[in-house]
């Protein structure tokens, strides 16, 4: 009985030896810098001094400037990419998964970008939006149009980023939707052959909804990823762009906590981005359990 007491007590020993690593991590690494932060977001500091509690001022100066919430609306307009992205992705899956001459070539080519250092995909485009020398311009006059100084545009400055982050991200969605299409049973496809059915009538019984579940994870990371540009606007336009008219929110963060040194006023725009970001991805978990509730 004693050696079996020593051994069972060993066991609880290396058991919470091996669970004491994700706590602690998770302590360390999540919930401390949470709680720091949420703290941080209720004081006056510039990041070294001492830190003023000042209470809910930062967020009541929040919801009244005028440059948070235009940022914010530039980080919504950025999502229109992700639904255009993800039609793209879906149709060269469709593409690269039948028999085509030079296919695992023009596979690899799509997820190039994908592997690419994002800061020199971001050097690129910029050099290509020239309004003097871009390609993209040079290109549109060859069919006599002459484009405008994109980048400096307030019109044009955001879709174009739009088109390169909708570029950067095909291969990433293609590769997923090719892996879900080429799981979907061939049986499916030959019962509906049999019933007469069409190129359409298969895509849309058939293949759309069994990548539905690639859909909603890339849906989900999209919003995630999106909401959280920085580095293209930061290397892109410098300062926010024409009229701030391409700063993101995490871009005004940047600036509130690190170039005008207001890291508590900083932080509480990334609490109420992270608030946002997180309600939206429960309506989408929401909506995926009521539209799968409704097919099965």
């Amino acid at each position: 009985m004693a050696q079996a007491s020593r051994l069972h007590r060993a066991e609880h020993r290396w058991a919470l030896a091996f669970v004491a690593a994700p706590v602690l991590g998770f302590l360390f690494f999540t919930a401390y810098p949470v709680g720091f932060a949420l703290y941080t977001s209720l004081t006056r500091w510039n990041g070294l001094g001492r830190m003023q509690f000042v209470g809910l001022d930062n967020y009541v100066r929040l919801f009244g400037d005028q440059y948070f919430w235009q940022t914010l609306g530039n980080t919504v307009f950025y999502m229109i990419g992700i639904p255009v992205g993800l039609a793209l992705s879906l149709l060269l899956a469709i593409g690269m998964n039948r028999a085509i001459p030079l296919r695992s070539v023009l596979r690899t080519v799509y997820y190039i970008p994908v592997i690419s250092s994002l800061a020199a995909i971001a050097i690129l485009w910029q050099w290509a939006y020239n309004g003097d020398f871009g390609l993209v311009n040079q290109a549109l006059s060859l069919v006599g149009i002459e484009g405008p100084n994109w980048l400096a545009d307030t019109t044009w400055a955001k879709p174009a980023i739009v088109v390169m982050m909708i570029w950067k991200g095909l291969g990433y969605s293609m590769i997923l939707y090719l892996a879900a299409i080429q799981s979907v049973p061939r049986s499916l496809y030959e019962a509906a052959e049999l019933d007469g059915a069409g190129a359409w009538q298969k895509f849309w019984t058939i293949t759309f909804p069994m990548v539905r579940p690639v859909t909603f994870f890339l849906v989900v990371t999209n919003i995630i990823g999106g909401s959280q540009i920085f580095t293209e606007i930061n290397i892109m336009t410098p300062t926010g762009g024409p009229e701030y008219a391409t700063a993101s929110s995490v871009f005004q963060i940047w600036r509130q906590a690190f170039k005008y040194q207001d890291m508590g006023y900083g932080t509480a725009m990334a609490i109420m981005l992270g608030v946002l970001i997180l309600v939206i991805t429960l309506v989408q978990f929401q909506l995926n359990r009521r539209n799968s509730f409704v097919i099965d």
